[in-house]
């Protein structure tokens, strides 16, 4: 990295070589820098930001920004990611939680309004708990249950559940889906595996998410098959089931779930695409 140029701190003249660097494999690679550097330092971005002027740059900043050219995702270097309103741990093990999927829970915030609130929750799929917590943050009053077939993601979930002071309202452990599950649950919640086998992905997700978390067949929809027929039976009378897919699968995966005797209200982002399927039934 350059030596330190008039009126310029050592650090923000690293931030600009690193965000020159990284330009080839990010879209936000200024963001990607500050929040390395941040890391290294110990600080948050924000601390960081306003003491710019008198950091120096971190011990073993330099490695990060080689982590990250290599295409490994911001969250998995820092170990964190911000979800809804919570800061959680993220490890290899789990899918990075993306803004995106926030969409399910406004879509549960807007079914059950202001009269209604569920009082137990399930997320089948939890990964690292973040779906689960972030409607637990919302209905303070609801306990919930996150369910994951791989242990490595319910350990993180767990351990999210505790930073997030939700352990004695969360629960999560090993399972198939809803297998053997005999208790239903007002909000059921669940962003499941939807990409096709042999999709073409960006390098950060193929090189470095699970698979197993990703890839759902070859036309992605075994998990919404296998989905549509358990969730009526975890599913209480006025119960809502809230299902993430992909930007292509409205009619394919509402199709399953309209099949198997639901109604479907499809749900559209921020940015305007289709990202969720509210199922509800009698």
């Amino acid at each position: 990295m350059p030596e330190t140029r008039q009126g310029l701190g050592a650090l923000e003249i690293w931030l600009r070589a690193a965000m020159a660097k990284l330009s080839p494999v990010s879209d936000t690679p200024r963001l990607d820098a500050e929040l390395l550097a941040a890391h290294a330092l110990g600080i948050s971005r924000e601390e960081m930001i306003l003491a710019l002027p008198r950091l120096t740059v971190p011990e073993g900043a330099d490695a990060l920004v080689e982590r990250r050219l290599a295409h490994e995702p911001i969250a998995y270097i820092t170990g964190i990611r911000d979800f809804w309103t919570l800061s959680l741990r993220v490890t290899a093990d789990v899918l990075v939680p993306r803004p995106d999927s926030e969409t399910l829970i406004e879509t549960a915030i807007e079914h059950f309004g202001q009269d209604r609130a569920p009082r137990r929750i399930l997320d089948l799929g939890t990964g690292s708990g973040a779906l689960l917590l972030a409607a637990l943050d919302v209905w303070r009053e609801a306990t919930g249950l996150g369910i994951d077939a791989s242990p490595g993601a319910v350990d993180v979930a767990r351990d999210n559940a505790e930073r997030c002071a939700m352990a004695d309202r969360a629960q999560f452990r090993p399972g198939d889906w809803g297998a053997g599950l005999t208790e239903r649950f007002d909000l059921i919640l669940c962003n499941p595996p939807y990409i096709a086998e042999g999709a073409m992905l960006p390098r950060d997700v193929r090189d470095h998410e699970p698979a197993s978390a990703l890839f759902a067949g070859e036309d992605g929809l075994a998990c919404y098959r296998r989905l549509a027929g358990e969730v009526g039976l975890l599913l209480p009378p006025g119960g809502a089931a809230i299902f993430e897919i992909g930007f292509d699968q409205a009619e394919s995966a509402g199709g399953l779930f309209r099949a198997a005797g639901f109604d479907v209200a499809l749900v559209h982002d921020l940015a305007g695409n289709p990202r969720a399927l509210l199922v509800t039934g009698d």
